[in-house]
Formats: C-alpha cells, sequence, structure tokens
C-alpha cells in the first residue's frame, strides 16, 4: 500500500506545480528604493552569438553586457641599438553596458580595467528619430579613419597602423550626427577634450584653474559611398574624412600638439617617432582617405592620413602623413561581413564548426618629419606585418602577428634613444653625428607578438 501512495503523492506534486508554473506574471505593485511606483516589464534571457542578452517580449526594451579581455605577449629580435624587452600584459579588460529603450532611444557605458588603471571609454546617450538619422551625446569616437572606428575586438592585426595611432582622434566628449541610407554614409561632430585617463583629466583641470584655458573644439565628420550594399557577398567602402582642431587643453603645456606611437606594440614602451610637444599652436587639419572592398572570403583595407599643423608668431606650417594598405583572406569557407549602418567592418562568419583560419598582411608608413623648416623631426618608420588569426567561435580568438620595424635616423625618441654611430665608432642619438649610409641608420628589429581574446 506505501507504493501506490507514494506514486499519489508524486501525481499530486507534479500538478500542483504544473498550476503554480501556469499562472498568469505577478502584477503586483512595486516600489523602488526611492519609493516610486515602477512599471515593470517581463524580459526574456538569450543567447546571442556568445552575447546574454536581456529583452522584451515586444522589443521595445532591451539591456546587454559586452565584455572583453585581451592577453598579449611579444618577443623582440635583432641586432638593436637600445635594448627591447619582452614581456606580456592584459591590453584590454573591457566592460560595458548596453540599452535600447522606448524604441528611438539607445544609451551605453564602457570602461577599460586593463592592467590595474582604470578609463572611460564610451559614455553616451543616442536618440534615432528615424531609422535612418541618429544623433549622439556624450564621449566616443569621432568619425574619422574606419580603422579607428572599428571595434578592437575584429581588428586584422593585433594593433592598428602607426598612422592611425598617430593621427586619429579617437573618443572626446561632443555631439555628433549620423546619417545612413542605402550606399551613403555620413558622420559629422563637434568634439572637445578627451577624458581617457587621470593624466589627460588632470592637466585639463590645472589648465582651467591656473590660466583659464579654453578646453579646445573640434569639427570633424566624414562621408563614405558603398556601393553593392544590398549584395551581402561583395561590398565597396570609398570614404573622405576631416577634422579642423584647436589646442586641447589636456596636453601637459598648453597650446601644444604632439604626435607620437609605439611602434605596432603595445609591449615595447619605446616611442621611436615623436614629434615632442609642438609649441605655439593655433589649429590642425586632419585629412584621411579610405578605401576597401571585399568579395565572399576575400578583404582589402587601405587609408591615407594626413596632418597639417599651424603655428602662431608666424612660425612654419609642420606637415605629416602617413598610409597602410593590407589584404587577408578566410581559408576555411568562411566570409566578411560589412555593416553599413556604421561603414565598417564587423565580425568575419566562419566557415567549419571548429572555425576558420585568417591570413594576413600590411605595409604601413609613418613621417613625423616636417621638411618645411627642419625643426621637427619626429622620425619615420615602415612595417611589414603578416597574420595569422584563428577564429575559434563566436567568443574566442587567437592571433600571431610577426612584423619587421624599420625607422629612419631621426626616430630617436625625441633624442633619448640611440640610432647609429658616430665617426668615432660610438653610438650615437644625434641623427646629424650618424655615419651609418641612408636606409642604415636607425632602429631596425622584428617581433612576434600573440593575442588571446574573448569576446562575451
Amino acid at each position: 500500500m506505501k507504493q501506490p501512495k507514494l506514486i499519489l503523492l508524486l501525481i499530486m506534486f507534479v500538478l500542483s506545480g504544473s498550476q503554480v508554473f501556469s499562472q498568469e506574471p505577478d502584477t503586483a505593485v512595486r516600489y523602488n528604493q526611492y519609493g516610486v511606483k515602477v512599471n515593470r516589464t517581463h524580459l526574456e534571457a538569450e543567447e546571442r552569438n556568445g552575447t546574454l542578452v536581456l529583452e522584451s517580449k515586444d522589443q521595445k526594451y532591451k539591456i546587454w553586457y559586452d565584455a572583453r579581455v585581451q592577453v598579449d605577449g611579444a618577443m623582440f629580435f635583432g641586432d638593436t641599438y637600445n635594448p627591447i624587452g619582452n614581456g606580456m600584459s592584459i591590453r584590454r579588460a573591457r566592460f560595458a553596458v548596453k540599452s535600447a529603450f522606448a524604441e528611438k532611444w539607445y544609451a551605453e557605458f564602457d570602461m577599460d580595467i586593463s592592467n590595474s588603471q582604470l578609463e572611460l571609454k564610451d559614455a553616451y546617450l543616442e536618440f534615432s528619430p528615424n531609422k535612418n538619422l541618429s544623433l549622439r551625446v556624450g564621449n566616443f569616437k569621432e568619425g574619422y579613419s574606419v580603422e579607428s572606428t572599428t571595434t578592437s575586438r575584429y581588428l586584422t592585426f593585433i594593433e592598428r597602423a602607426n598612422a592611425v595611432n598617430a593621427f586619429a582622434p579617437s573618443r572626446h566628449i561632443g555631439f555628433a550626427a549620423m546619417y545612413n541610407k542605402n550606399w551613403l554614409f555620413g558622420m559629422g561632430g563637434i568634439h572637445f577634450q578627451t577624458i581617457g585617463d587621470l593624466e589627460e583629466r588632470v592637466f585639463s583641470e590645472d589648465n582651467n584653474k591656473d590660466y583659464g584655458y579654453d578646453e579646445g573644439v573640434s569639427f570633424t565628420g566624414k562621408l563614405v559611398a558603398m556601393p553593392f550594399y544590398s549584395d551581402p557577398n561583395k561590398g565597396l567602402h570609398f570614404g573622405v574624412s576631416g577634422s579642423y582642431r584647436t589646442p586641447k587643453s589636456d596636453a601637459e603645456i598648453r597650446g601644444t600638439e604632439r604626435y607620437s606611437v609605439r611602434s605596432l606594440t603595445s609591449i615595447n614602451r619605446k616611442k621611436y617617432m615623436d614629434t615632442d610637444m609642438m609649441p605655439g599652436v593655433d589649429h590642425i587639419v586632419l585629412g584621411g582617405i579610405e578605401l576597401a572592398g571585399y568579395h565572399k572570403n576575400f578583404r582589402f583595407q587601405g587609408e591615407y592620413l594626413l596632418s597639417n599643423v599651424s603655428r602662431k608668431n608666424d612660425l612654419p606650417e609642420e606637415q605629416f602623413n602617413g598610409w597602410y594598405a593590407f589584404g587577408s583572406v578566410l581559408l576555411f569557407g568562411g566570409k566578411y561581413n560589412y555593416n553599413t549602418s556604421e561603414a565598417e567592418f564587423t565580425q568575419p562568419s566562419r566557415g567549419k564548426t571548429w572555425g576558420d583560419v585568417e591570413l594576413a598582411f600590411r605595409y604601413d608608413y609613418l613621417n613625423l618629419n616636417s621638411r618645411n623648416d627642419g625643426l621637427i623631426m619626429g622620425g619615420a618608420g615602415e612595417g611589414y606585418t603578416f597574420g595569422i588569426n584563428y577564429h575559434v567561435n563566436n567568443n574566442v580568438k587567437i592571433m600571431l602577428n610577426y612584423a619587421y620595424l624599420n625607422h629612419d635616423r631621426y626616430a630617436n625618441g625625441k633624442g633619448k634613444l640611440y640610432v647609429g654611430h658616430d665617426s668615432a665608432g660610438e653610438l650615437t642619438k644625434d641623427p646629424e653625428k650618424v655615419v651609418e649610409s641612408a636606409g642604415e641608420a636607425g632602429e631596425d628589429y622584428s617581433m612576434i607578438s600573440i593575442r588571446f581574446e574573448v569576446d562575451f
């Protein structure tokens, strides 16, 4: 008799449980911590390409978390004038909260805590009155350079080209409008100071407090034509961009501008190419031309970037420039994808269940020598980079780069680095004393770098 009773009890439990879970959603009134009655919306949880998304049934509200970790390592080779230390670092450790709400509104908050240094990235509000137009206010990337605006999670190489790192203005506080319809994309904005890290913020506050110095303003915009915009298997990207900029208050010395880069790595902390702080700056004009395209599993991309620095007190205008070009291919049936709403490449599709392998080659050149007066000679350099990327799944990517860097005799890191030998055979940091022939002077070396990346 015990067994039938046990079965009956189990049946009653199952029935009672099904009644509980089939009840209507809880409609009781709720209050927040400030004593205000709150609206309540049921959200459904779903994994979308490796990201957890919470969304209402009517799709009017959506919130998701966006995390990214990039672990980098690099080793350096060659008979160098200056020792280079191998190492590893957390290149990026990003955490973002993103939300679309009330149909036409979007907000994003993004921060980086890599290597225990907190840095604010995106923090903005966006309003879209229709499907073609968006208005944005806050801290975000200016519309300049397709390589700069492409998220780091979808970069083809471990580091962006030197010309992009030198000239592209990245994130600043400001206002911007974006328009996209069919084959045309446009973005224009007014931008002010950067608030990327604590040091920049302290400089800006001190310049305001001690000197009443304006934080500076920039007018930046770009236009992109996208033939074949409706074809998912091929596309072209023709872009032009420009920016008019006054000196920003986040510089250590007000009224100055400085261009400097770490040559294609974050591990080697030396900045070979460096103009130092150029004084008496009145305004800067940036210009750029973009050309890119793809067909199924083949892709190419290139940019030419320039900067004209106009100075006060009859000082000559300084001119700098650089460019890069690369090509890549997915080997196992994958294909490249392009986001027409933002005029940039996005995550490629993999061809196999185990992932896909991508091969890529890039040449880049940066010239920080202004030939107008010979006074600003920040150095020039070129890089040859070969990359192999393993796209494991939606969340994991492993990148391996080999690069050869060739710097000229003026790339001496503001006079701190050796660039050749003098007539006595001793190492010298003075490019005018170097006896090596053209093409032989300057620091040259090779490096192998690797990145383990997870996005979730």
